[in-house]
């Protein structure tokens, strides 16, 4: 499955335009998404919005596909029509001035294997089973995303440590002081008031 998108009287010439194209050719779509956001070349902002377009008319016609299924699969640029103006020069001479433009067409497709993996998900989630290994939707394992410190369950002592922390704060702010001093102040009081 394959969609396009064209633009065309572009201006900027081919052999410029053809430097920016070979920097998305092959790529997947978010890559060069991302790509072509960071090129500093004027025309890299069109193929941009003719990427994004292309992006959108495969998505109107294969709703089950996704961006992240993409990838860039043609890149082309041909001439068009070249406006030729005259700049006057010495001795009554006048050079020739060639305002080129071009002819931008991508072609984006999916990756191999993309609708499959999708159905998979979908008939998964309606069966109430998890997908397949390879699916694009596979969950991890039960508990996988809890940290260490929440399983062994030393995440408790963080709040008293922030306790103790306001607690020297401000013993330090009612004796007016800051740094060490107070710090070293703070201990003594409740060193005191635990005796």
């Amino acid at each position: 499955m394959e969609a396009r998108a064209k633009a065309t009287y572009v201006r900027g010439s081919t052999r410029k335009t053809n430097l920016v194209l070979d920097l998305v050719r092959g790529k997947d779509v978010e890559s060069a998404i991302h790509t072509l956001s960071f090129t500093q070349k004027h025309v890299a902002r069109t193929v941009l919005k003719v990427l994004k377009s292309a992006v959108a008319n495969a998505v109107v016609m294969e709703s089950r596909l996704h961006p992240e299924d993409l990838f860039v699969k043609e890149c082309l640029c041909g001439p068009a029509p070249i406006m030729k103006r005259f700049l006057p020069r010495a001795q009554g001479r006048a050079t020739p001035i060639l305002k080129r433009s071009c002819h931008i067409t991508i072609v984006v497709g999916a990756r191999p294997g993309a609708l499959e993996r999708h159905h998979a998900a979908v008939s998964a989630a309606a069966s109430g089973t998890s997908p397949a290994k390879g699916g694009r939707t596979a969950g991890k394992p039960a508990g996988a995303g809890r940290t260490a410190a929440k399983k062994t369950g030393t995440a408790t002592a963080a709040p008293a440590k922030k306790k103790a922390g306001a607690a020297e704060k401000s013993a330090g702010a009612g004796t007016g002081k800051t740094g060490t001093g107070a710090k070293k102040k703070a201990g003594a009081k409740t060193a005191k008031a635990g005796a």
